[in-house]
């Protein structure tokens, strides 16, 4: 892991309190954020963020194919990430951050897929579990701590897979123990936690004690100074290389207010699985937009070739362009859902809703591949090229990743019990 951010100095006694964090339905008391800004959130202006995406998306340009061809994490990213506030900038304003909404976060994402879809990933997971803390934290100091940590810079992780439950983020075989002075320890298994060398924090899920249920789960806060990870196994895959998804044994040793204090099926419901399906199919637009970018400067160059004519494959692009505005629409609407519910848990945790986030995250994951494929048949033997201006093989890996990173059939089999209760959320 990167420095400890969140470390507590050696010897160090109980930190004063903090600003409080209130779960996602209830409103936070005045004297709870005593020590947070007095101001409330506020809508604010529009692309608020775009310089300082595009800073961050000319950052992760230049490194993206090292990235991709050493599988590293896109280190250079992150550290501008920090740098621009890009990191914080879900942390609502009451808390002394500024507020971005799911829709702003989701631009951002865009942008920064274009660029590098690692770089991408790496926001949009940490966006994904970060969320999490203010939402549903609770008045805990050692939450409310880790959420100034993130308004500070801090990069979170998460880890909520585990071997032998098949890749059921809601079910979990590691368990919260609780010794004698208070401390709470887990041990999990995890054949994936994406860029854990870089992060300042660790989400895990684990049962709420040993004698209960797989399903019966809470979100605990692993810092470095606390948590010991030995590597299993190595990231070395198609596409996303830069997510550096490798497998973990994590053991952990942690301060009791650092288990976030409500159950992990609402906060999946309600902030997890919406913001993640939100922010990946906003990183899946990216590269696709920039694949459809790369075709269109090759039917450009063809144009100034035969001047006077129309190329075939203008028609091409044209219908190339008209599915990925239907895509970017989709992906807007969808950010723009959860903004309106934002603050009405029972609206987030309906089956309509997790109907709406399933369809998202499958539809957005075919058609990105479609895309980019159809891209690669319009540039022709430059597209398919390793390297140049207009290669689109690092983009095609990408694009299949997004169907298998969560493997469609698992949210399609979840959906065809949802579809029974409920229809599409229009």
């Amino acid at each position: 892991m990167s420095a400890p951010v969140l470390d507590r100095p050696a010897g160090s006694g109980p930190a004063a309190p903090a600003a409080a964090v209130a779960p996602a339905a209830s409103a936070t008391p005045a004297a709870a954020v005593a020590t947070a800004p007095a101001v409330a959130d506020a809508p604010a202006p529009p692309d608020r963020f775009a310089e300082r995406a595009a800073r961050v998306a000319e950052v992760a340009a230049r490194h993206a194919d090292e990235v991709d061809r050493d599988a590293r994490p896109p280190r250079e990213a992150i550290v501008a990430m920090r740098e621009h506030g890009l990191l914080a900038a879900a942390v609502p304003v009451r808390l002394g951050g500024e507020g971005a909404t799911l829709a702003e976060l989701s631009r951002i994402a865009t942008t920064l897929g274009r660029s590098c879809a690692a770089t991408g990933m790496v926001f949009a997971m940490h966006h994904g579990q970060a969320m999490a803390l203010w939402r549903h934290g609770g008045p805990s100091n050692g939450i409310a701590r880790t959420v100034e940590a993130v308004r500070d810079g801090a990069l979170v992780a998460s880890a909520t897979t585990e071997r032998g439950v098949g890749g059921d983020t809601r079910r979990s075989t590691c368990a919260v123990e609780t010794s004698a002075d208070g401390r709470v320890h887990l041990r999990k298994d995890a054949p994936v936690i994406s860029y854990a060398t870089e992060a300042d924090a660790v989400l895990v899920t684990a049962r709420r004690s040993p004698d209960a249920a797989p399903s019966d789960q809470r979100l605990v806060v692993c810092l470095p100074s606390d948590t010991t990870l030995t590597q299993t196994s190595t990231w070395d895959t198609l596409g996303l290389r830069g997510t550096c998804s490798h497998g973990w044994v994590l053991d952990a040793a942690t301060d009791a207010d650092l288990v976030l204090p409500e159950d992990y099926a609402t906060i999946s419901a309600t902030t997890v699985l919406p913001v993640s399906h939100v922010l990946w199919a906003s990183v899946w637009l990216g590269i696709a937009a920039d694949a459809a970018d790369r075709a269109r400067a090759a039917v450009r160059k063809q144009a100034r070739a035969s001047l006077g004519t129309t190329p075939p494959s203008a028609l091409r692009l044209a219908e190339l362009l008209v599915d990925l505005q239907a895509l970017g629409d989709t992906v807007r609407r969808s950010a723009d859902r959860f903004d309106e519910a934002a603050d009405d848990p029972e609206t987030l945790g309906s089956p309509a809703h997790a109907l709406a986030a399933n369809a998202l995250k499958v539809g957005a994951s075919e058609r990105v591949t479609d895309l980019v494929t159809r891209a690669l048949r319009i540039v022709g033997i430059a597209g398919y090229a390793a390297s140049g201006p207009t290669s689109l093989g690092r983009h095609l890996r990408d694009a299949h990743g997004a169907a298998v990173m969560v493997a469609n059939d698992r949210l399609l089999a979840a959906d065809a019990d949802l579809a029974l209760m409920t229809g599409a959320l229009l």
